[in-house]
């Protein structure tokens, strides 16, 4: 099943992305490779994530998250809900 999820990047800004396979997604965040955004701002860590059923609903609620301004976002990780323990 497909993760949609938000990263804490360096300097405290949010990412939101969609993965099939979040542990990888991860890695190639963590080594530069995932996306000009977080490349530029290493280290990034997991702050939230949730698996949904479909890629189709991933790339819907990644588009939805993505709209969400800074206090909702946050809001969302620190409620902690469906935060999902990934394997380094």
């Amino acid at each position: 099943m497909p993760f949609v999820y938000l990263l804490r990047c360096r300097g405290g800004s949010l990412y939101a992305g969609a993965a099939v396979d979040l542990g990888q997604r991860l890695r190639e965040h963590r080594a530069g490779r995932a996306s000009r955004y977080t490349r530029s701002r290493l280290p990034v860590e997991l702050a939230w994530s949730r698996e949904v059923g479909s890629w189709r609903e991933a790339l819907a609620e990644e588009a939805r998250l993505k709209r969400l301004d800074r206090g909702a976002k946050l809001a969302l990780v620190e409620s902690g809900a469906q935060t999902t323990e990934v394997p380094e």
